[in-house]
């Protein structure tokens, strides 16, 4: 297989998510075709996605490599500059001087208003933050998550409607989306998962309820004088907390599947 084909794939891959996957492809084509900046790049990202020190270490190696095969690669160097201002300078003080070095050579190198320069503003600006804006990020990125849910909620209500009026669904062949959305269906189908798929598609109000409901007994436990202090109630989130594990095994599985069909489609293509 030629490498701009490795390439391809690796691009593919890392766009569901599938860094594993990417590593793999990214690896197989060094072996094959001989080091290569690409290549080095994407194998880079791929561990760096991961956000685990380890993964960290072999994107820079990676990294490090490609440069060296071509120093003014402004992929590799700008990926190499978001590590670096990722990762602790107390801990990683050598990381924290080639950031430096790094945006003043992709500031000689890329033109203003270029793909890469806003790539070093969002990493700068990033690294840049004090506390309190992690905190306004944080509840920004929570809130987000929930709007996701729930949007990922009502989809699921939509399709399990469907499914029970018995709608023949479309093959989810490779989107993302719809294949998250089948995983769901799937997972929670059957009685047992009844409560589940009630709860899902009245989120807003189980919410309400379920706060009162939790937030009414512990007084009640506590005034009673059966207890000083309580806790119990909280238990009665168990059940939404279930149904939104469910939602989230649906996410990785949907990601899972697409991925094995992507690699399917690049084995089946590929084929000698």
């Amino acid at each position: 297989m030629e490498r701009q084909q490795y390439v391809e794939r690796c691009s593919e891959l890392f766009a569901v998510g599938g860094y594993e996957a990417v590593r793999t492809a990214a690896e197989a084509g060094l072996k094959e075709s001989g080091p290569d900046p690409v290549l080095f790049r994407w194998l880079g990202q791929a561990h760096a996605a991961e956000d685990d020190d380890d993964h960290d270490r072999d994107a820079e190696t990676a990294y490090r490599k490609g440069l060296a095969l071509a120093e003014d690669d402004l992929g590799l160097m700008v990926s190499y500059l978001e590590l670096c201002l990722r990762s602790d300078s107390f801990e990683y003080p050598g990381r924290a001087r080639r950031a430096v070095i790094l945006q003043e050579r992709i500031e000689e190198l890329a033109p203003p208003g270029s793909t890469e320069r806003e790539r070093v503003d969002d990493a700068t600006g990033w690294a840049g933050r004090g506390y309190w804006d992690d905190l306004n990020l944080a509840v920004a990125h929570g809130q987000a998550q929930q709007a996701a849910t729930a949007e990922q909620s009502v989809l699921v209500t939509g399709a399990l409607r469907r499914a029970a009026r018995g709608e023949s669904s479309e093959g989810t062949g490779e989107d993302l989306r719809a294949a998250e959305l089948a995983a769901a269906v799937e997972m929670l189908q059957g009685v047992r998962n009844a409560p589940l798929r009630l709860l899902l598609a009245h989120r807003v109000e189980a919410y309400v309820l379920t706060f009162l409901a939790s937030f009414g007994l512990n007084k009640v436990l506590v005034w009673s004088g059966v207890l000083d202090f309580s806790l119990w109630g909280w238990l009665l989130w168990a059940p939404i907390l279930m149904a939104e594990a469910k939602l989230r095994q649906a996410k990785k599985l949907g990601q899972e599947r697409v991925i094995a069909r992507i690699q399917a489609r690049h084995d089946k293509t590929h084929l000698p």
